[in-house]
C-alpha cells in the first residue's frame, strides 16, 4: 500500500508528563480512502488527529515525537508552516462550529482567505462549497440568516463547505456525526464516501457500524497503541488480535 500513502504515520509517540497517551504508532493512510480511527473512548484517537494537523502544538504540556509524513513531507518537523499546513485540510469536530456570521459568509471567509476578492467568483464558488456539502438546497434562500439559525446537522454539513472552500487535500473529521439525529448522519456519510474520489478522509469514531457502512480501511487502537489494522474486509471479516475480536464482538472489558 506505500504507493497509494497519502500519510505516513511513523513511531508516533505523545505524552504528557509521564503519562504516555500514544505509543510507537505506525500507520500507512491510503489516498483517496475512507480510513476509519476506531476504538473505545480514551484511546488516544482524538489526539492521533490531532498530530496530523498539529493542533498538539496549541497544548505546550505534550511530548510529541516520531513523524507524520503527509506527501513526503514531516509535518512535525518545526519549520513546517502551521498555516499553510492547515489549509490543506479541511476539519470537522464532533460538535459544528460555525462562524458567528450568516450562512454565506460562513463560505466566503474561508474563501477570502484563499484570496478570492471578486464578487461574482465569490457567489459562484460559495454556491458550489454548499451544493458539494449537499445544503445548497435548504439554505439558498436564507443565506443572509445567522448561520446559528440553522440546525446542528445543517450546521455540520456547513462546517463541511467552509473546510472545503480551502481547498484540502485531507478532510479530518472527529466523530462529526455523534451528535446529529439518524438522518443527518447518514447524509454526512453519504458525502464522505461521494468526497473520497477527490480527497483522503480521516474518521474518528467508535460506532462500529458507521465504520462497517464507510471505511475501506480501518485503525483500531486500545489504549494508546494501535492493536491492528486492515481493509475493511479485514478486520471486521477476518480480525487476526483477540482484543480486535472482543471489541467487535461487544464482548470488550
Amino acid at each position: 500500500m506505500e504507493n497509494t500513502s497519502k500519510i505516513s504515520i511513523v513511531n508516533l509517540n505523545v505524552a504528557a508528563g509521564k503519562t504516555q497517551i500514544l505509543k510507537n504508532i505506525n500507520i500507512e493512510i491510503p489516498k483517496n480512502k475512507i480510513t476509519v480511527i476506531l476504538g473505545p473512548s480514551g484511546c488516544g484517537k482524538t489526539t492521533l488527529l490531532k498530530c496530523l494537523n498539529r493542533l498538539t502544538d496549541l497544548y505546550p504540556e505534550l511530548k510529541v515525537s516520531g513523524k507524520v509524513m503527509i506527501d513526503g513531507n514531516d509535518v512535525l518537523e518545526a519549520k513546517e508552516d502551521i498555516y499553510q499546513l492547515r489549509q490543506h485540510m479541511g476539519l470537522l469536530s464532533q460538535r459544528p462550529y460555525p462562524l458567528p456570521m450568516n450562512i454565506y459568509n460562513n463560505v466566503a471567509y474561508a474563501l477570502k482567505l484563499k484570496g478570492v476578492k471578486k464578487r461574482r467568483d465569490l457567489h459562484k464558488q460559495v454556491v458550489s462549497y454548499l451544493q458539494q456539502a449537499n445544503l445548497w438546497e435548504e439554505v439558498k434562500y436564507r443565506m443572509r440568516e445567522p448561520a446559528s439559525n440553522l440546525s446542528i446537522g445543517q450546521q455540520q454539513r456547513l462546517c463541511l463547505a467552509r473546510g472545503l472552500a480551502v481547498s484540502p487535500d485531507i478532510i479530518l473529521a472527529d466523530e462529526p456525526t455523534s451528535a446529529l439525529d439518524p438522518i443527518s448522519s447518514q447524509s454526512i456519510e453519504e458525502k464522505f464516501v461521494e468526497l473520497k474520489k477527490d480527497y483522503t478522509i480521516v474518521l474518528v469514531t467508535h460506532v462500529l457500524r458507521q465504520a462497517k457502512r464507510i471505511a475501506d480501511y480501518v485503525v483500531f487502537m486500545y489504549l494508546g497503541e494501535v492493536i491492528e489494522q486492515g481493509t475493511n474486509f479485514m478486520i471486521f471479516e477476518n480480525p487476526k488480535m483477540e482484543k480486535t475480536k472482543q471489541y467487535l464482538g461487544g464482548t470488550f472489558n
